[in-house]
């Protein structure tokens, strides 16, 4: 099946974001500027016009079909990850807990570390129990930016 691939220009920096016709297949933080694919499938500019409104504080979940790849662990993680609220946190623990396996929580740290969606799959939002802000494969200076830009615009969407 023919992939697409479309440049997303944020205020963290050019994202790639690759999908198919059925769906979103990865979004790629620090990508070089290139050309978006001409004739997108609808979906993709879908995925786009709600990155922008995501990115404006205007929108806090994400309508996007997914196509994920990985183990059935890491998939029940992702999904747990899309049910954090918008401008909220949660620790690895409290995934592990919420996915059924409690002394999980590195496996949970390295499903974060797989996610291959980030932003739509918002693994952000997951912080250490300290409350310390820990590895992002977008880089903590992204992680911190994400949670801002949740933390500035949850009251304009309440």
């Amino acid at each position: 099946m023919q992939t697409y691939r479309a440049c997303h220009h944020s205020q963290i920096g050019p994202l790639e974001v690759v999908g198919n016709p059925k769906g979103i297949l990865t979004i790629i933080f620090g990508a070089d500027e290139f050309e978006t694919d001409r004739n997108l499938p609808a979906l993709m500019a879908e995925c786009l016009r709600q990155l922008t409104e995501y990115f404006k504080g205007r929108r806090q979940k994400f309508s996007i079909p997914l196509v994920l790849e990985g183990t059935d662990f890491q998939k029940a993680v992702w999904r747990q990850l899309q049910k954090i609220p918008f401008g909220q946190t949660a620790s690895y623990g409290d995934v592990a807990r919420a996915v059924g396996s409690p002394r999980a929580f590195r496996a949970v740290g390295n499903a974060n570390n797989k996610n291959p969606i980030p932003v739509i799959i918002p693994c952000h939002r997951v912080i250490g129990t300290s409350g310390d802000l820990t590895g992002f494969g977008g880089g903590l200076d992204t992680k911190e930016a994400l949670l801002r830009l949740e933390a500035e615009n949850t009251q304009d969407l309440l």
